[in-house]
């Protein structure tokens, strides 16, 4: 949560600069509460692990959160019970109808890399999901495949096939300390990566309206902000459990898939030892930094998010 600072202190620039939470006594007079809707277009097979992970992080602060399920209206998941899905997810046409908003919005990765994007059946729908947040949602974090394909949509910026996967964990740079979403980070992060694409800086470099926050030597960027877009991209998986990783390398060994054992994530790169989980303490300030940044910035009133 913010301090409140007279704005003509010289520790409210100093502390602004530094990314330090500041705001005003007039900002802070103004703040009324209520809870925030948080919507989670969940993409991915396994429904109940992923909304387990998303919801760990984005419930851990201290406000109050009202979080949404949404589903593609015409993609039917095989990998969660039919019961499961009807309960507690809605499809995306009947919240588009609704005309109800969201103060943030988690588009998650998908395991469909090797599809170019306008051959995945739910293309069509998902772009209208990136044009609807345009309107109807005040901050989109787009994960993975998710954020792929969000900044390919509205920049441009391809995705690339790698010859190998990009699979273990990685020392990430902190490119952008005064940044509110990386508050209390640390120079650099480890963070889980599982993926057969890139995005490249070079392509990041060439759209302006993109900013990479965090990046890898060995695996490029990994976070950028889209202001023009209120969004985030993120391509690697803060959220994943302490064995998801374990179990992405035990599926693949059980087939007889050529999978190499996931780097920096074993003790002594054993995969008879048990991971240990050295991202859990950023995962948890990332996403907390983007729900707090969302109650700074929000509209009170829902139905004018969207309109300035």
């Amino acid at each position: 949560m913010p301090i409140t600072l007279n704005e003509d202190l010289p520790a409210f620039r100093i502390l602004s600069d530094e990314g330090v939470m500041v705001m005003s006594p007039g900002r802070a007079e103004k703040q009324d509460i209520r809870p925030l809707r948080i919507g989670l277009l969940n993409l991915m097979p396994k429904k109940i692990q992923t909304e387990n992970q998303f919801a760990r992080l984005i419930g851990a602060t201290p406000l109050q959160i009202d979080f949404q399920l949404i589903r593609m209206s015409q993609h039917e998941s095989r990998n969660t019970a039919a019961d499961h899905m009807e309960s507690f997810y809605r499809p995306f046409a009947d919240v588009e109808a609704s005309g109800e908003k969201f103060d943030g919005l988690v588009i998650t990765g998908a395991p469909i890399e090797h599809l170019p994007f306008d051959q995945v059946t739910y293309w069509d729908e998902l772009t209208r999901v990136f044009e609807w947040t345009q309107s109807h949602v005040h901050s989109t974090f787009g994960v993975c495949w998710g954020g792929m394909a969000m900044a390919s949509h509205f920049h441009g910026l391809p995705k690339h096939m790698l010859d190998h996967k990009a699979f273990g964990c990685f020392r990430h740079q902190n490119l952008a300390p005064a940044s509110p979403y990386l508050r209390g980070f640390s120079d650099d992060v480890l963070v889980p990566v599982s993926r057969w694409t890139e995005v490249r800086q070079s392509d990041v470099d060439s759209c302006p309206g993109l900013t990479t926050l965090l990046a890898s030597d060995e695996v490029g960027p990994c976070l950028l902000e889209d202001k023009g877009h209120r969004a985030l991209y993120v391509f690697n998986h803060f959220e994943y459990d302490s064995t998801t990783l374990k179990d992405e390398y035990d599926r693949d060994v059980a087939v007889g898939k050529t999978i190499n054992v996931p780097r920096n994530y074993y003790p002594g790169d054993d995969p008879a030892a048990v991971p240990t989980n050295r991202w859990r303490s950023h995962a948890h300030l990332l996403y907390g930094n983007w729900i707090n940044e969302i109650y700074q910035t929000t509209e009170y009133d829902m139905t004018r998010i969207g309109t300035r």
